[in-house]
């Protein structure tokens, strides 16, 4: 799940630091996360799964399907 999250962090040519401040945590604290030194939690999951369109199964190399859920309809 590291080099995956790498991998798109440089499929989009950003920066540690313009991914740690879109989902605001700080730089050292991804880099961490894309090096595997830290655990990847919910509060960085959802975020990036958010700033690259992907579900998070694929962040997590349960699937290789890039397509996210379609959000939940609302009863009208």
């Amino acid at each position: 799940m590291v080099n995956r999250i790498r991998a798109l962090r440089e499929d989009h040519d950003y920066t540690q630091q313009y991914v740690a401040d879109k989902i605001g945590i700080t730089q050292r604290k991804y880099s961490y996360i894309e090096t595997g030194t830290q655990q990847l939690t919910a509060e960085v999951l959802v975020p990036l799964s958010h700033l690259y369109n992907v579900s998070i199964d694929y962040l997590l190399k349960q699937t290789d399907s890039t397509a996210r859920y379609p959000a939940p309809r609302h009863p009208e």
